[in-house]
């Protein structure tokens, strides 16, 4: 009875958040979905008896492979865009062909657990005990198999190694040359600081030079293109015009 409630309930969960997991927009919420349904799995291997497969679970596929997705989400960043040119011909063909393929993999293996006979987990385990069990599959009946799946994970890491990687077309610009382009540029002087008052003490106010004079280049663009959108300008119409004309140099 409470195996079958402790699966009702955890499928309900697991089908809510594969399904949070493909319609959520936000990457990051898409790899929390993940590992909620990779949790759910581990707690339902941990009811049918089975706890190595649920420390497996939790060990390698939560803990290892979760984190990779989101140690690659704050390396890649959740606000950059996918690109929707296609940079490989044919691959929505390949890609069709793969679906289909998968489908019927997916059909197939269930039409296999619905209307094959039951063996039962004794029979299935044995006296050896499941954990050898399963190995005496993975590495006798199922060996090839596993060593494909091997040798795709390996393709499949060095694939995104070599996507990722990005060659320099020139040569990295050492600290003298970053000084020397400094001091030929423009401003040789670091910017100056935003301004702090005793009133707002916000780094949205531009800071006044000893002349008197507003300068613009002490509010950072991206606090200025926020506060001209969502209207939190400040009351000095000096200070607001500054924050407008530096919103107005960066949407060029």
């Amino acid at each position: 009875m409470g195996e079958t409630i402790t699966f009702w309930v955890l499928a309900v969960v697991s089908a809510g958040a594969a399904l949070g997991m493909v319609f959520n927009r936000k990457a990051v919420y898409s790899a929390l979905m993940l590992g909620t349904v990779m949790l759910c799995l581990a707690v339902m291997y941990a009811v049918q008896d089975a706890p190595f497969l649920a420390a497996v679970q939790i060990i390698v596929y939560t803990g290892a492979v979760m984190m990779l997705f989101l140690f690659v989400l704050m390396l890649v960043g959740v606000d950059s865009s996918d690109s929707l040119v296609e940079t490989l011909k044919g691959q929505r063909f390949w890609a069709a062909i793969a679906a289909i393929g998968f489908a019927v993999l997916i059909i197939v293996a269930v039409g296999n657990a619905v209307f094959a006979p039951q063996a039962g987990l004794e029979a299935a385990v044995g006296p050896a005990g499941y954990i050898r069990s399963l190995a005496l599959l993975l590495f006798t009946k199922y060996v090839f198999a596993f060593e494909i799946t091997s040798a795709l994970l390996i393709t499949a890491a060095l694939g995104a190694m070599v996507l990722a990687h990005r060659e320099r077309l020139t040569e990295k610009a050492t600290q003298k040359d970053l000084s020397r382009a400094r001091f030929l540029g423009d401003r040789p002087s670091p910017l100056p600081g935003p301004g702090t008052y005793a009133r707002n003490n916000a780094i949205d106010m531009p800071a006044l030079l000893p002349d008197g004079s507003v300068a613009e280049d002490s509010v950072n663009r991206y606090i200025a293109r926020y506060d001209v959108e969502q209207g939190h300008l400040p009351e000095d119409p000096r200070l607001a015009e500054a924050i407008q004309h530096k919103a107005e140099e960066d949407s060029k």
